[in-house]
């Protein structure tokens, strides 16, 4: 979680980690490269997975009760299969994901503008690249009102219920509320 107990000058995480840790969603926007998500959002999830055996107030894992998404960008196929990487990570991690949890955009294939883009080779271009993609802008509300109903119901509900899957409540060996046949 913080390099410079490692040896390292400077590591700007531990603040970045704090406001991951404040919200209540986090989107893990990438572009494509070479048909991946890119290094550095696979740092980010590595810096992620660092932090995941910290635990929270019940005892869960440090992620449980918040919600995880992506957005993907790029000139060239593979949205599905980045974002299938990405939400796998962070479910693992102890995000909750709600259905079409990922967006995203690549535009003609091959060299070109990306997203957002106003300018191409020098040129300026008529309006933004993608903003009148139909697909894109309904995958994407889509994907934000469910990434918002699911915040919205962890919140109201304290996340989820520590029965059954507090780490406190298994280090301390007092698991469930019957005798385990299989404990030695």
């Amino acid at each position: 979680p913080d390099m410079t107990e490692h040896g390292w000058d400077v590591d700007e995480w531990p603040e970045i980690a704090e406001r991951i840790l404040n919200a209540d969603i986090t989107i893990i926007g990438t572009p494509i490269w070479l048909g991946e998500k890119s290094s550095e959002a696979q740092k980010l999830i590595e810096r992620l997975y660092a932090m995941s055996g910290e635990t929270n107030e019940k005892g869960q894992y440090i992620f449980y009760g918040k919600v995880g998404g992506c957005i993907i960008t790029g000139n060239e196929d593979g949205i599905k299969h980045c974002a299938m990487g990405i939400l796998y990570s962070m479910q693992h991690v102890g995000y909750s994901i709600p259905p079409q949890a990922d967006s995203g955009w690549i535009g003609k294939v091959g060299p070109g503008p990306s997203y957002g883009d106003t300018k191409w080779k020098g040129e300026d271009l008529k309006e933004p690249v993608g903003f009148d993609s139909d697909f894109t802008n309904r995958n994407t509300t889509f994907m934000t009102y469910n990434l918002l109903h699911l915040a919205r119901m962890m919140k109201d509900n304290n996340g989820y219920p520590n029965y059954g899957n507090s780490r406190t409540e298994w280090d301390d060996g007092k698991r469930w509320e019957f005798e385990n046949p299989e404990y030695r």
